[in-house]
């Protein structure tokens, strides 16, 4: 027998073992940041609204922790999250929001009818902080110290079972 024709079969064998291979392991959605641990890069944002303050890394670095919120108004899980992030600013966290290539009309208008949980919020019109934190998509908020360094990531709306946690991620960063 000619060996040359059993080579694509023992190939195609080798493909569908790998394959079945990789379908019995577990899944892993999480993608962190691996800016976890490290300082926020430099960045300056105009407002994201009139009316609003507008964002900088300095921002973080004045001794208090705060939450770090990455949202836009086109985004429907942020509605979902918009709850629990007025929860966790009635319990004392101080949230920076960035709104993600988002116009200031539509921003007022979402904040307007879900809330504004934020004490600041910055434009970012090209993705560019959002990317050098290390965020994956939106909803998204990070747990920054006081000194400006990235603690936590929470990948996702924020639900109800998840204030407590980030409550006590932000008491962490207090330490």
């Amino acid at each position: 027998m000619n060996w040359r024709l059993w080579v694509p079969l023992f190939a195609f064998a080798l493909f569908i073992g790998l394959a079945a291979y990789q379908l019995t392991q577990p899944r892993d959605d999480f993608v962190e940041s691996r800016m976890v641990g490290q300082e926020l890069p430099y960045f300056d944002l105009p407002p994201a609204m009139e009316g609003a303050e507008g964002v900088a890394n300095v921002d973080f670095a004045d001794g208090k922790p705060r939450l770090l919120n990455i949202w836009a108004s086109w985004c429907l899980p942020c509605i979902a999250e918009a709850p629990h992030l007025e929860a966790l600013k009635e319990q004392g966290a101080e949230i920076v929001g960035v709104a993600i290539r988002d116009r200031p009309e539509d921003v007022a208008r979402f904040l307007a009818q879900h809330g504004n949980p934020y004490v600041r919020i910055g434009r970012d019109d090209l993705s560019e902080v959002q990317l050098a934190i290390g965020s994956s998509g939106v909803p998204e908020t990070f747990v920054i110290d006081g000194k400006g360094v990235i603690r936590y990531q929470h990948i996702g709306d924020i639900r109800e079972s998840d204030v407590p946690v980030l409550l006590q991620r932000l008491a962490e960063a207090r330490q």
